[in-house]
């Protein structure tokens, strides 16, 4: 008998996929059949169309004669936002009358079908890739991955919580103003904006046709890495298609932070909207970059804000008008009302108004070309907190322009960029940074955030979404009594321990330091290696910590895991507060190292582990 259930949790990474696949634990048909049942049975408006059974048998049959050595992406399912044309399925950009059937796939479809992708369906929308939100589509608003009252994030919300809840493996997206990051970072996947250009706009209903780009959803970079690889080729059916000038750069997860400059806004340029566990998790990203050997400078910010401002409060807003004029001339109530607000107030704008907005842009692309310069690349929070779908639509402009904070500038500059997810808020859901850098440094974002997923332990998978899923459905509980614990050793960010936390529902608030009254000693014995922390009358230091939050009721399991010499204790934080933490017997010292010079467990990993 076909054990379905096994299916439906299989880890759905490529190279997992393919794993099964060679040893027989997975039937490629079977498996596919399962998928497709899965993504028919979704009840979190995902899906706005399904490949039919006769279809999907077609597409197989188009396999039998390949194999997992000649095709690399054979048998993996994906899914397809539906402004992007797949010729055996109508294309709606999310609009019903708007609908038509293509004579043929779009090129970047093609691309990945013949690497031996199959493709499920087509996914939901903001309507006319207008928004960055999830909630403006006839179908209803797609529902988190983490928690249905919370947005997806858009324009790409389908495409993202496909992946995000292990439907496929990785999906189509596009991003004119963000669309293929924001939706990454509220769902704890991956995202990447390549450089304009590199993968086709061929067979894509436009947003802003001089802005747009195809973008990948996946479960780590690596994957992302592979599918560009696949899919980057020039079109010239795409006017806007670019020879890849950065083709011999080499993708090097391993080393991919070591010595470089990375540029972080000045703070007060940044905004978190009020959300202070979004400012704790980007401060720790940061920090988490320092201690992995990279140079990180402030800059100011201010001019990629001011280039920002240009999308929706200038005249590129009349491109979208443009895309489809006769189609929104006819009827303009054929649009969401949202939509036809954004859309209708093309008209205000001027050609002499268009020239002028494009003399700003180029005085601000100069200015931020010349900051870039001077790093490798620049960070920044994908976006700066998270809403209510309840929240969004009270008040759906002024959220939306908030999502896009750190994300409208990009394709304005012609940057390149990657969302990486960063831990979880407050609310129990994610939150993610992005890396960007100028055109064609699209390898070297890549090897950076793969870097970035690996120091945050984000192996994701159906088994790790199930946990974190676990996890945002305990804290989402407002009556649920938590409690914070300092951790300082194995059980940090990205270290071997750290899922005990995670596991019981944790969720980082801050990183920061003891109090100057700490000595610190890496302790004696096997791996996993674990520090202690002993507080001294004289000759203290400041030790590095984070601080997690966790339910009360998995405070005893936690504890019983704890071996000797460790406990569980008080520690004096730098603000002079005290927090249950990890505590180390005297005893323990004797055969211990001294690391206290070091200031924290990081910084020793990174020269002994």
């Amino acid at each position: 008998m076909i054990d379905t259930n096994n299916m439906i949790t299989q880890n759905m990474t490529i190279s997992a996929l393919q794993d099964a696949y060679r040893s027989g634990e997975l039937n490629v048909e079977s498996f596919l059949t399962a998928k497709l049942k899965q993504a028919k049975d979704d009840q979190n408006n995902v899906w706005l169309a399904t490949v039919s059974d006769e279809q999907l048998t077609e597409m197989l049959a188009a396999l039998s004669d390949k194999s997992l050595d000649e095709l690399p992406l054979y048998g993996v399912p994906f899914a397809i936002k539906d402004n992007i044309d797949l010729n055996i399925l109508p294309t709606t950009a999310g609009c019903e009358t708007y609908r038509y059937q293509p004579e043929q796939s779009a090129q970047v479809v093609q691309l990945l079908m013949a690497a031996g992708a199959i493709p499920l369906g087509k996914t939901n929308l903001d309507q006319f890739a207008t928004g960055l939100v999830g909630v403006r589509s006839p179908w209803g608003a797609v529902k988190n991955s983490f928690n249905p009252e919370y947005i997806s994030g858009g324009s790409s919300s389908g495409s993202a919580v496909a992946v995000a809840n292990g439907n496929v493996s990785f999906s189509l997206g596009t991003d004119t103003a963000g669309s293929g990051r924001v939706p990454a970072a509220l769902n704890n996947i991956v995202g990447l904006k390549a450089t304009k250009g590199l993968l086709s706009c061929t067979g894509v209903v436009p947003a802003c046709k001089s802005l747009d780009c195809v973008t990948f959803f996946a479960n780590t970079v690596d994957e992302l890495n592979e599918l560009l690889t696949i899919a980057a080729k020039q079109d010239m059916s795409d006017c806007y298609s670019r020879l890849n000038l950065g083709a011999d750069a080499v993708y090097q997860p391993a080393s991919g932070l070591a010595s470089l400059k990375i540029g972080v806004p000045e703070q007060e340029q940044l905004a978190f909207f009020g959300d202070e566990s979004a400012q704790a998790l980007f401060e720790n990203s940061v920090e988490q970059l320092k201690q992995a050997g990279t140079e990180v400078v402030t800059i100011n910010f201010q001019p990629f804000l001011d280039a920002a401002k240009l999308l929706y409060e200038g005249p590129w807003v009349a491109e979208r008008y443009a895309a489809i004029e006769e189609f929104f001339v006819n009827d303009p109530k054929q649009c969401l009302p949202v939509i036809e607000t954004i859309i209708g107030g093309a008209t205000k704008h001027s050609a002499v108004s268009a020239f002028k907005a494009m003399y700003k842009l180029q005085a601000f692309k100069v200015e931020c070309d010349a900051i870039l310069a001077e790093l490798d690349c620049i960070v920044t929070p994908t976006a700066g907190t998270i809403y209510t779908i309840a929240e969004l639509e009270a008040d759906p402009i002024q959220l939306n322009s908030n999502l896009g904070y750190y994300t409208n500038f990009m394709n304005l500059l012609d940057y390149a960029a990657i969302a990486v997810p960063a831990g979880f808020l407050a609310s129990g859901l994610p939150f993610g940074i992005t890396l960007f850098g100028p055109a064609f440094s699209d390898r070297l974002l890549l090897s950076a955030g793969a870097k970035v997923q690996q120091l945050n332990n984000f192996t994701l998978g159906a088994t790790q979404q199930a946990l974190s899923k676990v996890s945002s459905t305990v804290l989402s509980d407002a009556n649920v009594e938590q409690v914070d614990i300092a951790v300082c050793g194995a059980h940090l960010t990205g270290f071997p321990l750290n899922h005990q936390l995670t596991e019981r529902g944790g969720y980082l608030v801050k990183s920061c330091k003891t109090s100057a009254d700490y000595r610190f000693y890496a302790l004696a014995g096997d791996p996993p290696f674990r520090p202690g922390l002993i507080r001294v009358a004289e000759d203290g230091t400041a030790i590095d910590v984070e601080v997690w939050r966790i339910p009360v009721s998995t405070v005893g399991s936690f504890l019983q895991g704890i071996g000797q010499p460790l406990g569980l204790g008080k520690v004096e934080l730098d603000d002079g507060s005290w927090i249950t933490s990890f505590i180390c017997e005297g005893y323990a010292i004797e055969s211990a190292t001294d690391i206290t010079h070091l200031g924290g467990w990081r910084a020793y990993a990174n020269q002994n582990m």
